[in-house]
C-alpha cells in the first residue's frame, strides 16, 4: 500500500507540475497587448499567487469533505480537534478517572489540552503562509535576470536550504551522504551557470542586452526564494511531528492564510517596494493586475493553467509530505525538475551549451545518489521489521 501511494504521489507531482512549469514560464515573458502594438511583462506575483492559493485551498477543502468520515464535526474535518475535541472521563472500578482525548477520531490519553496549543498550530500555518507569500515574488523576479532552465536547476538546490533551515530552526542533523549530495548539486549548478550564454527575456521592448551584474541579481533573488522555501519545508516537518494532522488539512490552512495575506498586500495602496510590490504611485497592485489582464487577454489561459495545475499538484505534494517527509518530497521534485528543464528546452527552444549539460548531469547524479541511499534504507528497515514480526510469532 505504501509503495502504491508513493507511485501515485510521484505520478501526480510529475504530471501536474510539468504542466504547471510550462504555464509558469509563459507567464514570465511579455504578452501582446489587445491592440497588437506592444508587449509587456506581467509583474504582479501577488496576483498570480492569490489565484493559485485560492484554488488550492478550495481543492483541499473539497478533498477533505469527500474523504472525511460521515458526521464528523467541522473542527475534526479541518484538523483543529487536535486540541479542541471533547474529552470524556472514564471511571475505573476503584473510582479513579483519567482524561481521554480524541485526535482526528482516534482516542488519545493526554493531559488537559489548552487553546494555546490550537493557537500554536494555527501560528505554524500562518508562518508557512508568510514564507510562501514572500518567496513567490523573489522567484518571479529572478526570471527577469536568469533563464528559466537556470532557475529550474537552481531550484534543484532546494535540498541545501531545507537541511540548513532544519538545522538552524530545529537542530536536526543528517546522514553524511546528504552532505555529499549537497556538494554535488552545488558544483553542478555552478558549472551550469558558468557555461551559460543565453539571456532572459527582459521586458516590454524585447531587448536582450544584459549587464554583467544583472545575473548576480537574479541569483540573489533565487537564493532568497530558496531560503524561504527551506523555512517552509522545515516548519511543515515540525508541524507533522507535533500534531496529528493530514496533508490536506495543512494544505487548506496554509493556502487560506496565503490567500488572506496576499489579498491584504495586493489591495492596500502601498508605495513601490522592489520585488514585493512593483506597482508605483501608492496604488493597489491588484487594480494594476486586473487592468493588465484586460489589456492583454492572452494571459488568461496560462494564468488559469498555472493556478489549476498548481492547486491539483499540491494535493499530491501534501500527501507525499504527510506520509514520506520533506526530504523524500524534495527528492521527487528534484527529479521532476530534470524533466521540467528538458521540457522547457524543447517547448521554448532554449539552447544549452555542452558545459551546461555537464553541470546538469552532475546535479542529477547527486540526486540519484540520494534516491539510491533512500531506497537502500527503506529496504533495510523493511527487513528489520520482518525479523521483528518473526520473533513475535515465535514467542
Amino acid at each position: 500500500m505504501s509503495l502504491a501511494r508513493l507511485g501515485l504521489c510521484v505520478s501526480g507531482v510529475y504530471v501536474m507540475f510539468l504542466l504547471w512549469a510550462i504555464a509558469q514560464e509563459r507567464l514570465s515573458v511579455p504578452f501582446q497587448s489587445i491592440d497588437g502594438q506592444s508587449s509587456h511583462k506581467f509583474k504582479s506575483a501577488l496576483f498570480i499567487g492569490t489565484c493559485q492559493s485560492f484554488l488550492s485551498s478550495l481543492s483541499a477543502l473539497v478533498y477533505i469533505c469527500i474523504r472525511g468520515k460521515p458526521k464528523s464535526s467541522v473542527s475534526s474535518l479541518l484538523g483543529l480537534d487536535v486540541v479542541t475535541s471533547p474529552r470524556t472521563v472514564e471511571r475505573k472500578a476503584n473510582g479513579s478517572s483519567h482524561t481521554k482525548m480524541f485526535v482526528n477520531g482516534h482516542p488519545q490519553h493526554s493531559k488537559v489540552p489548552t487553546t494555546s496549543q490550537c493557537n500554536r498550530l494555527l501560528l505554524g500555518y500562518l508562518q508557512c503562509s508568510l514564507f510562501i507569500t514572500l518567496a513567490a515574488p523573489f522567484g518571479f523576479a529572478a526570471l527577469s535576470y536568469i533563464t528559466y532552465p537556470t532557475m529550474v536547476l537552481g531550484k534543484s538546490c532546494k535540498l541545501v536550504p531545507v537541511m540548513l533551515m532544519n538545522f538552524l530552526l530545529y537542530r536536526r542533523r543528517f546522514a553524511p551522504h546528504k552532505y555529499l549530495v549537497v556538494a554535488m548539486v552545488t558544483a553542478g549548478i555552478s558549472i551550469f551557470m558558468f557555461f551559460g550564454n543565453e539571456k532572459p527575456s527582459k521586458g516590454s521592448n524585447g531587448s536582450q542586452t544584459q549587464l554583467p551584474y544583472e545575473q548576480l541579481i537574479g541569483i540573489a533573488y533565487l537564493f532568497v526564494n530558496l531560503i524561504l522555501d527551506g523555512a517552509v519545508n522545515s516548519t511543515q516537518d515540525e508541524i507533522f511531528s507535533r500534531y496529528k494532522v493530514s496533508g490536506q488539512q495543512m494544505m487548506f490552512w496554509i493556502n487560506a492564510f496565503c490567500t488572506a495575506t496576499s489579498l491584504a498586500l495586493g489591495t492596500l495602496p502601498l508605495p513601490y517596494i522592489p520585488v514585493l510590490h512593483p506597482s508605483s504611485g501608492a496604488q493597489s497592485e491588484f487594480a494594476s493586475a486586473i487592468a493588465f489582464v484586460r489589456e492583454h487577454p492572452s494571459i488568461v489561459v496560462p494564468l488559469v493553467q498555472f493556478s489549476l495545475t498548481g492547486a491539483l499538484g499540491q494535493l499530491f505534494i501534501f500527501e507525499t509530505l504527510q506520509h514520506f517527509g520533506s526530504l523524500t518530497l524534495v527528492t521527487i521534485t528534484l527529479t521532476r525538475k530534470m524533466f521540467t528543464m528538458i521540457l522547457s528546452v524543447v517547448v521554448y527552444s532554449h539552447r544549452l551549451t555542452l558545459g551546461q549539460w555537464l553541470g546538469a548531469g552532475i546535479v542529477f547524479v547527486g540526486i540519484s545518489v540520494e534516491a539510491w541511499v533512500k531506497r537502500k534504507d527503506v529496504y533495510a528497515k523493511r527487513v528489520l521489521e520482518e525479523k521483528e514480526k518473526a520473533k513475535i510469532k515465535s514467542l
